[in-house]
């Protein structure tokens, strides 16, 4: 079976970055790193498929419909002819085009990265394997933030690690944005 590849890139939003309404650790250093690998599929002619998320109420704490907050960065800027998909769930399949987009292309693997990882990269991730797409986790392309459960905070990196970790288990191969690179 012949194999054809997408990046998925999945909410890399102002309102992640520094000064937004909703900021997470290293979503430069991420952001930096997706550009990375959004400039390496378009020179290998792979698509590039930009995920961008709006809460249905003017009222959300972030990603407010229509504001500068749910825009996508532009350290990532889709190029004229990229496909950006909306979606109001942090799984980007749900209610989406977006498989539908896959399969029209032929795309059997998906490499994935961007925001946040501990939900919309994990939700996407496995809802993609489970609709039978090889997928690949751009580790250092995501971000994540400081997360609190019943009184225990768990720093960023540590919730980043741990759905990495959950990711690589059963879900995706997992690389960095140069491992990724040099092998593509």
């Amino acid at each position: 079976m012949t194999t054809k590849r997408a990046l998925l890139v999945i909410d890399i939003q102002n309102d992640y970055f520094p000064g937004g309404k909703w900021e997470l650790t290293g979503m430069d250093k991420a952001a930096a790193n997706a550009a990375r690998l959004i400039e390496a599929a378009r020179v290998a002619g792979e698509p590039v498929v930009h995920v961008r998320h709006e809460f249905q109420s003017a009222d959300a704490p972030f990603f407010a419909p229509g504001s500068d907050g749910a825009r996508i960065n532009p350290a990532v800027a889709p190029a004229d002819g990229e496909t950006v998909v909306l979606k109001h769930y942090p799984n980007a399949f749900r209610e989406t085009g977006l498989k539908d987009i896959l399969d029209r292309d032929g795309i059997t693997d998906l490499v994935i990265c961007g925001a946040m990882s501990h939900m919309c990269v994990d939700a996407a991730t496995r809802a993609a394997k489970d609709l039978g797409y090889a997928c690949t986790v751009v580790h250092d392309a995501c971000a994540s933030r400081d997360l609190e459960f019943d009184g225990v905070r768990v720093p960023a990196a540590q919730a980043h690690a741990a759905f990495m970790s959950a990711l690589g288990f059963a879900y995706a191969t997992l690389a960095t944005t140069d491992e990724f690179i040099a092998g593509a």
